[in-house]
């Protein structure tokens, strides 16, 4: 009985160390091709839940991104600085998904920890026009930085907002000659970046920044997704936006989920230094 008993036990550790090895069922998927962005098609973003049972949660999940963030309604907390170590990673690749491009990091060197747990930076991408608003103001460009837990696959996104101006993203400048190589790609196809050193981003303002538990914004759309969005809108030239339009090639429309039911969920927002209104 003891010997059963022993097999057994280590039968179970055994499937559960696959289970927490096996890729992240959580992350978005690769083929962009069975959904789209147009509300009047069956396979636009009020559809998405009918298209596979797996995506049904985009449908009857309640804590689904994005959202607005309303200042009159998030409730002010000592967050404290996001506590980021960024550091130039080798062996990237640029992509065009379908309906986005995204650089995927295959040599993870970034981090993000959040409450004691450190989320690791595997990729980046972009929105047009922005996915969350703040107080109902949307905002020309997204960008999402996807952090996830090695084992756990736990995920942590940071999302930055950007409205055209006269500065240039230097995010979207670094890799501006991958971007000119996707010009008028079809999905699939992909360019290498051998560095990509995140610490382009620039998060210098870490202190103001909304925080809640969201979604993917797109399918699977699973939930359980910690959403840090920065209050400091940035700028980027139109020409950029332009650049990564001509690159994923998938004609007008963008690519941005509309605004989500809050549901009663606390958006957090960090007040940091303490003399800071929102106002």
């Amino acid at each position: 009985m003891e010997k059963f008993s022993a097999k057994v036990f280590i039968c179970s550790l055994f499937a559960a160390l696959v289970l927490l090895s096996s890729p992240a069922r959580s992350q978005e998927v690769e083929d962009e091709s069975e959904f789209n962005y147009d509300e009047n098609s069956d396979r636009g973003p009020s559809h998405w839940g009918d298209i596979k049972p797996e995506w049904r949660t985009c449908k009857t999940g309640k804590m689904q991104s994005p959202i607005d963030l309303n200042d009159r309604k998030v409730q002010v907390a000592k967050l404290g600085p996001l506590n980021l170590n960024y550091n130039p990673s080798n062996n990237a690749t640029l992509k065009n998904k379908g309906h986005e491009i995204q650089l995927d990091i295959h040599e993870p060197t970034s981090s993000l920890q959040i409450n004691g747990t450190s989320y690791t930076l595997v990729n980046l991408h972009w929105h047009i026009p922005s996915e969350h608003t703040i107080n109902r103001q949307r905002f020309d460009l997204e960008l999402h930085l996807v952090h996830q837990t090695p084992i756990t696959n736990q995920i942590a996104v940071i999302g930055i907002l950007y409205k055209i101006g006269t500065r240039s993203d230097p995010v979207l400048l670094s890799l501006k000659e991958p971007l000119e190589a996707l010009n008028r790609s079809s999905a699939g196809a992909s360019v290498s970046v051998p560095v990509f050193d995140p610490r382009v981003v620039d998060i210098n303002d870490t202190k103001l920044y909304y925080r809640y538990m969201g979604s993917l914004t797109t399918p699977p759309c699973t939930e359980g997704v910690t959403w840090t969005v920065l209050k400091q809108i940035r700028s980027v030239k139109e020409e950029q936006i332009v650049s990564l339009q001509n690159a994923v090639n998938d004609g007008p429309g963008g690519n941005a989920r509309p605004i989500q039911p809050t549901n009663n969920r606390i958006v957090q927002f960090n007040k940091y230094p303490p003399y800071f209104s929102l106002n």
